[in-house]
């Protein structure tokens, strides 16, 4: 079996950032995969399930009302190995083109603090297990150390 584009990454030498994972087409529309990178892999501490599970629910809700990104979000979730999150976008960006857009959403998830959107039984299969004050810190911390001034090596996968 061949190993998906996404176990070929060096795991050792990646950092945070936001990294284009891969492109599909769908018919005639590209659809661009974003690694947003929030921890080193296998360096540091991975983020804890209800942190990772807020900033979902408050980086959806960010996306699907964005005026400009809103009908072309098609997911935004977390990695299996909790130290960052998945955005695939329809369109065919680069890195750079959705900086800004990765700027915006963790400024929303840094200065939230009011009742999680969907945190609810009716709403989530599991709502207690949230952690609105370490998504807070997260993104801020995320903000800090990457995205503000993010330079090309992390914008491109290490070789």
């Amino acid at each position: 079996m061949e190993k998906i584009a996404s176990f070929t990454i060096d795991h050792i030498k990646l950092e945070p950032g936001v990294y284009v994972s891969r492109k599909d087409t769908v018919g005639s529309e590209v659809i661009t995969t974003f690694d947003l990178r929030m921890t080193s892999p296998n360096d540091e501490p991975v983020m804890n399930t209800a942190e990772v599970h807020t900033i979902e629910h408050l980086g959806a809700t960010f996306l699907r009302n964005h005026p400009l990104y809103k009908d072309k979000t098609i997911y935004f979730g977390p990695m299996g190995c909790r130290t960052g999150f998945y955005l695939l976008l329809a369109g065919n960006y680069t890195s750079k083109d959705i900086v800004g857009l990765i700027i915006e959403m963790f400024e929303f998830i840094r200065d939230f603090h009011d009742e999680v959107p969907g945190a609810s039984p009716k709403d989530c299969g599991n709502y207690l297990d949230m952690n609105l004050g370490m998504a807070n810190y997260l993104a801020s911390r995320y903000l800090e150390n990457t995205l503000y001034d993010i330079d090309d090596a992390h914008l491109v996968y290490p070789a």
